[in-house]
């Protein structure tokens, strides 16, 4: 179950500043609550989890280079998750 819910870990650089206050961004199902967000990090991590913030983050145009056509983004769910300290989210 902890697989369908976490797509991804997503690495940026508003995520590595985060990284220092014990906060990481996750890609999640779009469908996912938090607390099963929680459980599945736990699960999957190893971590526990303090807090779970969620955001749509919808998607948009996005011109195909060298064309002329448009093709849209899909809309997916990001979530930050905030994690006990000493504790941490391996990327790699």
């Amino acid at each position: 179950m902890a697989k369908a819910i976490i797509k991804r870990v997503l690495l940026s650089e508003k995520g590595a500043k985060l990284a220092a206050l014990n906060q990481y961004f996750l890609e999640v199902d779009t469908k996912a609550s938090k607390p099963e967000i929680r459980q599945a990090v736990e699960a999957k991590f190893g971590v526990h989890v303090l807090a779970v913030r969620t955001a749509n983050m919808k998607g948009g145009l996005r011109t195909i280079r060298g064309t002329r056509r448009q093709e849209t983004e899909s809309t997916w769910k990001r979530a930050i998750v905030t994690v006990k300290a000493g504790e941490r989210i391996e990327t790699l």
